[in-house]
Order: C-alpha cells, then structure tokens, then sequence
C-alpha cells in the first residue's frame, strides 16, 4: 500500500482522500523534496481556471504557515500563479526573508509563475527552474472597456500608443483631426496612472533582485539586464508569452537548473500536478507545508 502519510485511516477513508486531492496524499512529497534539498518546503498555488489573483491575504497565509515551521537553514517556495497584484508580491517577498534563518530563499518554478509570480521569484537568491518551467513578463495590465467589453491591454502599450500621437500631433503641419480623434480616446489622467504603474512594477523588481539574487549591480545594470521581463518591445510582444530558462540566465537571473530525468524533478513534478490539479478541481488556492495546508474557496462567478 502506498504510505501518504495516514495514521490508522481504513480503505474507504484513503480512497476519499485520494478522490479529494487532501493534503495527506502530498504530505510524503514534501517530506522526500525537503531531504533532498535539506530545508523546508512550502508551496504557493494559485488557480489558472478560476478568476483569483495573487493578493494581500497570500502573504498573511504564507506567514502562518511558516511561523510553524524550523526555518533555520532557510526555505524553498514551490510558487504556480499567473500573477496579481504587484505590492503583494513584494509583501511575500519580505514574509519569506523576515521568517528565514539565512535571510533569503529559494524559489521553485517546476510549472508557471507569471507576471506577480515572477516578481516574488526576482526576490529570492535563486530560481530553480527545468527547461520547461516558465517566468513572465512583470509590465502592469490595464483592464479597459471597448466595444463594451473589458479587455486588458500592457500599460507600456497605452503610453507608447498616447506619447507617439501626441509626437505626432505637435510635429504635424496641416491637418491635426486624424491626431486628434485617435487622441480623444485617451485621458491624460490615466495616462500618467499608467506611468506611475510602470514605475512601482519596475521598482518592486528592481529592488527584489538589487537586495538579492543582483546585490553586486547597480539598479541601472539590473534594469539593462531584465529589460525582457519590463518592457514588451524588449522580445516578449505579449504579456503571457513565456520566458524560459535560457532568456532567464541571459537576464542575470541566478538559476538553479533542474534535470528532468533526477529524482527531485519527479518528486517536484509530481507534488506541482498533484497541487496545481487541486487548484484546478476542488479550491482557488493553496499554501501548504508538510505539516499544513491553507485553501481558499473557489469564488461564485454571477451573471451581469
């Protein structure tokens, strides 16, 4: 039989738990991950099926669970999301740094840590990352109404589009109304809302990796370095397009290369399916360790 951890839990209880995806069933997982690389482990999921985010009460959740924890030779931080709010990236960042005994941590990307994910791995002292792990862009998204429906646009995107009619506008000779009809869908007041955006986004990264992973550069070095993962026309053209390991390394990135065929991948594997299937089925979210497990409900979507 295999041994998920139960104590005295008879055929039909481990079925259920099987069935449910419930903490036990990746409980043994965690404890063979933290053997091999000989510090706790704790995993951060949210869902790609369900409209969640990375927010403020993740961090609250994550410190909870590592105040449970003997973190004195540090932490890794198993991290799957497609992003969120950037403040509380910068917040779990500082959680997981307040709580470690060696100040820092590691982050693990065994599926996809997008947008606000990406700034919380830019926060560790490494990424352990496979070759088919993904990072992304970290630009902020304007969600806009057009054609009466919401779409989200790059921030970048909108303030180039403003700033190369307005170039236009007061370089041209003759005729203005083609400048100005384009311009009239624009509000000067959002435009520099969206430059303010741009800047807290580049400064929550810049200052994770100037305190990390890059303390030896100059925040204008980093920025150089990471321009991939800031600005869109830099190669990445959309937000969700991946950033894999070798335009990670290139960026200056620290990277922890992971081997597809070794038996911590196939144990972190195994744990990012078994998680990232629960997220997907029966919760939003889920922080957990080998001793606990935190999940948030998957909210109700109602009809406008």
């Amino acid at each position: 039989m295999t041994d998920y951890g139960w104590i005295e839990q008879n055929v039909h209880g481990q079925l259920q738990s099987e069935f449910r995806q419930e903490h036990a069933t990746r409980r043994k997982l965690y404890k063979q991950i933290e053997e091999r690389l000989e510090r706790p482990l704790v995993s951060f999921f949210t869902s790609f099926t369900h409209p969640v985010q990375i927010e403020d009460t993740d961090a609250d959740m994550i410190q909870s669970t590592l105040s449970c924890l003997d973190l004195s030779k540090g932490l890794a931080l198993l991290i799957n999301s497609p992003g969120g709010d950037g403040l509380a990236a910068e917040r779990i960042i500082n959680v997981c740094r307040s709580y470690s005994g060696t100040d820092d941590f590691w982050a693990i990307v065994a599926g996809k840590a997008k947008s606000a994910a990406t700034m919380v791995c830019m926060g560790a002292s490494k990424i352990w990352m496979a070759p088919s792990s993904e990072l992304g862009p970290v630009d902020p998204q304007i969600r806009r109404v057009e054609d009466g429906q919401y779409k989200f646009f790059s921030a970048h995107s909108l303030v180039k589009t403003y700033d190369s009619l307005f170039r236009g506008a007061t370089r041209a000779k003759g005729n203005l109304q083609p400048y100005l009809q384009q311009l009239a869908y624009f509000d000067s007041r959002d435009i520099a809302k969206f430059r303010s955006y741009i800047e807290l986004s580049d400064d929550i990264a810049l200052k994770g990796l100037s305190s990390g992973m890059m303390a030896d550069k100059t925040m204008a070095q980093i920025k150089k370095k990471i321009k991939i993962f800031l600005d869109p026309s830099a190669g990445t053209v959309a937000h969700g397009r991946p950033i894999y390991l070798p335009e990670a390394k290139a960026s200056g990135l620290k990277i922890e290369e992971m081997d597809v065929h070794s038996d911590l991948w196939t144990d972190l594997y195994s744990l990012y399916v078994r998680a990232d299937s629960y997220v997907t089925r029966f919760a939003a979210k889920l922080v957990e360790s080998h001793k606990d497990s935190f999940t948030a409900p998957i909210p109700k979507v109602t009809e406008a």
